[in-house]
Order: structure tokens, then sequence, then C-alpha cells
């Protein structure tokens, strides 16, 4: 099993993926605009600032995964080629990091964000808390999804490095 080329794909997959953060964050922005242009009930008017917010955070997300995972790509091939052993254990250590920080974030936090966005739908009656509440839970549905696929991808990635740490050990 060739690690590298199995790190370099990971990194090429989680490029692609964040390509899709950016094309909900595009999709919010233009509901932004079609809110903005065409909205003429107070409900539809009140969603124009908090579609442009989601649309704005998903593209931050999207942009800053793709440099950072692009640039990612590149520095694989440096780093297992001057030490694949010390390679392998940053990317151990930096995946278990990731799998943890995705059990917690995407796992429990979005869940109680969307649950309490949904609440506040119930229970407070104003077209701008409202538009507020389904913005984001429309935002944080768009993470969890994109994000459990990643969590999935990482473990995969993660188990791997565990069968290539074994091996060097043996």
């Amino acid at each position: 099993m060739d690690i590298l080329k199995t790190s370099i794909e990971w990194a090429k997959d989680e490029v692609f993926s964040s390509a899709f953060f950016v094309l909900f964050g595009i999709m919010f922005v233009l509901a932004t605009i079609g809110f903005w242009q065409l909205g003429k009930t107070d409900i539809a008017k009140a969603f124009i600032f908090p579609t442009l917010v989601a649309g704005v955070l998903l593209l931050a997300i999207g942009l800053g995964l793709f440099f950072t995972n692009k640039s990612r790509i590149t520095s694989f091939a440096t780093a297992y080629n001057s030490d694949a052993s010390a390679f392998i254990k940053s990317e151990r250590a930096r995946t278990k990091k990731l799998m943890a920080e995705y059990q917690t974030a995407v796992f429990k936090v979005i869940p109680f964000i969307i649950v309490i966005a949904a609440l506040l739908i119930v229970f407070i009656d104003t077209p701008l808390w409202r538009a507020i509440s389904i913005t984001t839970i429309a935002m944080m549905a768009v993470i969890l999804l994109v994000d459990s696929n990643a969590h999935a991808r990482v473990e995969a990635y993660n188990k791997q490095l565990v069968t290539v740490e074994k091996d060097l050990k043996n």
C-alpha cells in the first residue's frame, strides 16, 4: 500500500468536498439577491441578511478548506520523502484530532443548534427570527451533510495510516 498516494488522494477528495461549501455558499448568496429583488412580504424581506450571512460563512469555510487542503497536496510528498515514519505519525495525530473534532462539532453541536433553531421557529413569532432560524437550519444541514462524508473519509484514511504504521514497526 502506497500511503503517500493514499494521502494525496484523501487531500484531493477534501478539496473536492470543499467545493460543495462554495457551491452552497453561492446558492445562499443568490437566494439573498432573490429575496432582495423579489421579496414583497415581511418574511421574504427578513431573509435578506440571514441568507447573506450564511452564504458568506459557507464561502469562507469552503475557500479556507480548499486552500488548506490544496497546499497539503504538495507538502505531503516533501514530508513523506524527508521522513516517512514522522509523516505517518504526524498524519495519524492530525486525523485522530480531526475525528474527535468531528464527533464533537458535527455530531453533537450542530444537531443541538438545529434543535434550538427549530424551537425558535415555534416560540418566536417575528419574521426576522423565523428567517434566522430557518436559514440556520439550512446552513447547519449543509455543514452536516458535507462534514459527515468528510468524517467517513478521514476515518478510512486513519485506518490506512494505522495499518501502514503497524507494518513499519514490524
